[in-house]
């Protein structure tokens, strides 16, 4: 009996982990824009989404773009909606969703204080991924990275 109770627990633990390792349906390649910045030089971040075959990501309730405060970098805002960035919809069966064709841009200022080297932004995005066709929709929160370096020099405004 002992023997069952320690295999089927097993096999509990075994299908957490497969779950938690489980794809994510919306993949993120993140950038910064240029990648070598100077203190008070305007730059972007560049997020390029692509969603998994057969799933919608949901332009409601929300979609979310937050960053984890960087020292070096100064956003207006640190999070946005899929409305601050005014990313289009699309509507199929009554369904509304966000078109993530093209990349999403983020514009940020360097701090006059950033220290040179090498720093990584790092940030979430949480969305409501749907699939029409099985009929579900699951809250969902994806994190990205992206590497930048700073310089010494200051640029100069006109």
């Amino acid at each position: 009996m002992r023997k069952i109770g320690l295999g089927l627990l097993l096999c509990f633990t075994l299908s957490l982990f497969s779950l938690a390792e489980e794809e994510k349906p919306l993949k993120i390649k993140s950038s910064l824009s240029p990648a070598r910045l100077s203190r008070a030089q305007e730059g972007k971040v560049v997020l390029e989404l692509v969603v998994e075959k057969g799933i919608t990501i949901s332009s409601h309730p929300s979609f979310i773009i937050e960053f984890i405060p960087c020292e070096e970098l100064i956003f207006p805002k640190n999070f946005f909606t899929a409305s601050d960035l005014e990313i289009e919809t699309n509507e199929e069966n009554g369904h509304e969703y966000l078109n993530l064709k093209k990349p999403i841009e983020i514009p940020f200022t360097v701090s006059t204080e950033a220290k040179r080297g090498r720093h990584t932004l790092l940030g979430k995005i949480k969305y409501f991924a749907c699939s029409t066709q099985e009929e579900w929709c699951l809250k969902v929160t994806s994190e990205f990275s992206a590497s930048f370096y700073t310089r010494q020099t200051t640029l100069k405004k006109r």
